[in-house]
Formats: C-alpha cells, sequence, structure tokens
C-alpha cells in the first residue's frame, strides 16, 4: 500500500519532492502521479509512477492532444485529467493499493483533484494543499466537493510553487499531517446496529434528540445539518446505501431551492430514498422560513427581498449574516404541491410517511413565536394532503415539532414503514 501524491510536476516539482522525501522517510511508499498539462517552465528531473500521459489516456484523450489545446479550452484540459485521475485514484484504491491521497495544487490542479477525492469513501484521508480553495468567487463550485467528502484542506498563504522556506515547510507539515492520518487511520466500524441518517438544525434541535433518545437502543443515529451542504452530503450518502432508513425532520433545502433561499441543496432533495427502498420519513420543518441573510442585503436591493417583499414579512434576525423571513401561504401552497409531486414518484409508497407538527413547524413558527404564522402552515398542510398520494400516509401530531409527542409520532411512523 502506498500514500497518492498528486501535484504538476513542471510547475511544482521542488514541493512535489520534499513531500515524497518525507513521506518515505517515515516508512512509507509513495505514489507520485503527474496532472502537467505542459503550461509549466520546469523540466522535470523527478520520474512520476503514474505519468499525465496515463491519465489523458484514462480520460480519453492523449497527453499530446491536451497539451496542445488552446487557452480557451482550458476547461476540457481539465475534465480530460480530472476523469483520468479520478479513474486512477479508484482503481489504486479499489485493488488496495491506495492508503491516502496528498495533493499540492494551484486553482486547476484543485479543479482536477477534487474529483478523484470525492470518488474515494468517507474516511479515507485525503488533504489538498493549495492556496486558492478560501476564494469566495469559487466557494460554491468547491463546496460540492467539501460539503460532500472529508477532504482535510490546508491553505498555503503563499503559491507551492518554487524552492523557499514557506513552500519546503508546508510540503514538510503537509507529509506529516498525511502520514499521520494515515498511521491512525481507523475504519468507519458498525455496532451491529442499523445506521438511520436524520437531518435537523438549530430550529428543531429537541425533536431530534427525543427521536434519537427513542431510537438508540436498536439504531446507530447519524445526523446530517440541514443547511443546504449537509441537505447535500445527506442525500450523497443516502444514496450509497448506507442507511437502513431517512428522517427527514428539515427537508427544506426543497423549499429554499425553489425560492430562492441560502439553504438551496438542489432539484433532487427529495429523492435519496426513492432508489434505495428504505423508510423515508418526512416532517416540515424550516418550511415555515426562507434563509435571506445578511441582513445588508434588505438595503441593497437585493433582488431575492424586492421580488419577495421579505422587508414586509415577519423576520427573525440572528445576526447580522442568519436571517430568515416567514414564508407565506402562496409560496408554501407552491412548495407543497411541488413536494407531492416528488414523493408521489416514490414506487414504495408505504415506506413514505409525513409527520406533520400542528403545533408548529420549528421552535420559532409555535404560538407566540416570532415567525408564527398558522394560516401559512395551514396552506402548506391542505396543499400537500391535496397533492399527495392516498397511498402515503400523512400523520398529524398535535404537538410542536420539538415535543416528545411529535418524536414518539416520527418512531411511530418509522416502525410502521418497517412492517
Amino acid at each position: 500500500m502506498a500514500i497518492v501524491i498528486v501535484g504538476m510536476l513542471d510547475e511544482r516539482e521542488e514541493a512535489l519532492t520534499v513531500m515524497k522525501e518525507t513521506i518515505e522517510s517515515r516508512g512509507h511508499d509513495v505514489l507520485l502521479v503527474d496532472l502537467s498539462i505542459g503550461t509549466g517552465a520546469i523540466v522535470p528531473g523527478l520520474k512520476a509512477d503514474v505519468p499525465g500521459a496515463e491519465l489523458a489516456r484514462l480520460g480519453g484523450s492523449t497527453i499530446e492532444d491536451v497539451k496542445a489545446m488552446p487557452p480557451g479550452e482550458r476547461e476540457t484540459v481539465t475534465r480530460i485529467m480530472a476523469e483520468g485521475l479520478t479513474r486512477k485514484v479508484r482503481e489504486l484504491y479499489d485493488s488496495g493499493r491506495l492508503q491516502g491521497v496528498l495533493a499540492v495544487t494551484g486553482m486547476t490542479g484543485a479543479t482536477m483533484t477534487l474529483p478523484a477525492m470525492k470518488a474515494l469513501p468517507f474516511g479515507v484521508p485525503k488533504l489538498l494543499v493549495t492556496s486558492v480553495a478560501a476564494m469566495p468567487a469559487y466557494a460554491g463550485r468547491f463546496a460540492e466537493y467539501f460539503g460532500l467528502r472529508d477532504v482535510t484542506v490546508m491553505h498555503a498563504v503563499v503559491d507551492t510553487v518554487g524552492a523557499n522556506p514557506l513552500v519546503r515547510a508546508l510540503a514538510r507539515n503537509s507529509a506529516n499531517a498525511i502520514c499521520g492520518m494515515v498511521e491512525g487511520y481507523e475504519a468507519v466500524t458498525t455496532t451491529g446496529k442499523p445506521a438511520i441518517a436524520i437531518t435537523e438544525f438549530g430550529f428543531c434541535d429537541k425533536g431530534a434528540h427525543y427521536v434519537r433518545e427513542l431510537l438508540a437502543e436498536d439504531y446507530d443515529l447519524v445526523s446530517f445539518h440541514a443547511t443546504g451542504l449537509g441537505d447535500r452530503a445527506a442525500n450523497d450518502l443516502v444514496g450509497q446505501g448506507l442507511f437502513a432508513a431517512f428522517i427527514d425532520l428539515v427537508p427544506a433545502s426543497f423549499a429554499e431551492y425553489m425560492l430562492g433561499g441560502n439553504r438551496a441543496s438542489g432539484p433532487d432533495r427529495l429523492q435519496a430514498a426513492r432508489a434505495r427502498e428504505i423508510p423515508y420519513i418526512l416532517s416540515t420543518c424550516g418550511f415555515d422560513m426562507l434563509s435571506c441573510g445578511p441582513i445588508e442585503r434588505r438595503d441593497k436591493g437585493d433582488r431575492l427581498w424586492t421580488e419577495r417583499r421579505l422587508a414586509e414579512r415577519k423576520l427573525l434576525v440572528q445576526d447580522s449574516m442568519r436571517v430568515q423571513a416567514r414564508t407565506s401561504p402562496e409560496e408554501l401552497r407552491e412548495v407543497a404541491a411541488a413536494v407531492a409531486r416528488e414523493l408521489n414518484q416514490y414506487p414504495r409508497k408505504d415506506l413514505v410517511k409525513f409527520v406533520i407538527p400542528r403545533g408548529g413547524f420549528s421552535s420559532v413558527s409555535v404560538a407566540g413565536g416570532v415567525l408564527y404564522d398558522p394560516d401559512a402552515d395551514e396552506a402548506f398542510v391542505r396543499a400537500l394532503k391535496s397533492g399527495l398520494d392516498r397511498e402515503i400516509e400523512v400523520i398529524e401530531v398535535d404537538a410542536d415539532i420539538n415535543s416528545e409527542t411529535f418524536a414518539a409520532a416520527v418512531v411511530g411512523a418509522l416502525r410502521r414503514a418497517q412492517l
């Protein structure tokens, strides 16, 4: 088994050399993968175990064609090399030869490397050394990887080209870091109990706690923070078949996608459990609010704020960054109809249960809460029941989402779905 080091030899030979030597000095084998695409000035003396020509071939091209492509076709180049690297890394992992991955990159290299890291399972050590991951303009793109995989990032601060004390320190420290990760590696182990995925966030934390308490004896509960990225991670891992059931207390990133909120996760948000044919228990938390911070957007003519006239609504301003606007009856009727259409596509409708806490969808929409609006909640419930297939069970609970009564109803729905 070996630690895989990835980088462009024609740009970062010095850093890659220090990494290789440091890892080998600690008794580990190294497989050096060269991502060079002909843009660097270095003629490397260090030989790669996996040359760029092999990656280009695996990506469906040749290294000659890759290097001949003009700058305007850089996206095609990165796609070819990323696909080749992903296939190679996965091949090494599947054959039992890969212990961990260390990459040192700029922007192009990060774009090539992250898909390969994403192809590796949860828990496999993955360390990216780069100075570009913190760039705000690319945060959304990088989040597609960091939000779904346990990739560790060492922010390089300086560019990792050339030979200087800072680059050498980064190379040594990152090499020692990946060695420590590999040496201390612990595989994901099970307790013998089935695992269940559950989404939650601060507005239903008590309800989620009660659900976990009721199920702890028989199941391992794995929580996902439903802030958009956590939703995507839940979908990804549920889709991999890691869970015996999915308790989706906060499916509202689907509504955020429809309405333009900060926690949007995409149009496939409610589909993860469909192909797996596992119990899917949903509730309503988050449908009662739209994430629209920071508050300064209100005064800058922001499109979401102006088009939906959010300044005229009930608002929960947690701090300058986190702002929740109350969703309207019209919006909730639209959302409920779309939710019903999604759930109606499930072939095993007996596995789908929708638990509605009539006392409040969240901690802030209960009676007296900042976002209390029973008419809007009622609009959602009526539209959902009207559009939902009759084979999908709807359980209405005369309590709020943070009550033990609600938690018991969720667990009861899960038990019935398992029969």
